[in-house]
């Protein structure tokens, strides 16, 4: 319920937040709340992924990009995520999400997240996501980035995250 709350308050904020490029960095602000806590008295970590989707869709809407993929009757989907984290979030604390696009490869879409409080980092995670079409089957890159509109010419997953891509993928032959 805590998520759905601040969905509701994320979509009012985006009412008045100022467009931005699928390109460029977003800064999602939230606060740590009681509900957020695990019995050690810090942020826990499943929380940290559903902000994630909260900041994600701070970026996607801002940018008019999940207007667009709406519209053709399209949806993301987290195939993988990994997530370090190195400082804990407290009660109360308030901190930031910042959401950039890593770059594209020929079966899905790549964001960085990072967790940050007074400048300093609190945890970096890569997000793989893919969409589907409703009527069935996947979003191709070349679509993907034809919606975007705006795309750069020289946008390049780096090595690192074509890596971990590649040893994260489950084949379809495996049960």
């Amino acid at each position: 319920m805590n998520l759905y709350f601040r969905l509701l308050l994320l979509t009012l904020r985006l009412r008045r937040a100022p467009r931005v490029s699928l390109w460029s960095q977003t800064r999602t602000p939230f606060r740590v709340w009681p509900t957020d806590l695990d019995p050690l008295l810090h942020m826990n970590n499943a929380r940290y992924l559903g902000l994630m989707d909260l900041a994600r869709t701070d970026l996607t809407v801002r940018s008019g990009y999940m207007q667009e993929v709406t519209r053709r009757g399209w949806y993301p989907v987290v195939g993988a995520q990994t997530i370090t984290y190195k400082r804990s979030l407290k009660l109360w604390q308030r901190f930031v999400v910042t959401t950039r696009v890593l770059g594209f490869d020929e079966r899905a879409a790549y964001m960085q997240q990072e967790f940050r409080r007074g400048g300093k980092l609190i945890a970096r995670a890569v997000v793989q996501a893919r969409f589907l079409k409703r009527s069935g089957g996947t979003v191709s890159t070349a679509e993907l980035l034809e919606a975007s509109g705006d795309a750069p010419a020289d946008i390049e997953l780096p090595s690192w995250v074509a890596d971990w891509a590649a040893s994260v993928r489950i084949s379809s032959s495996e049960s």
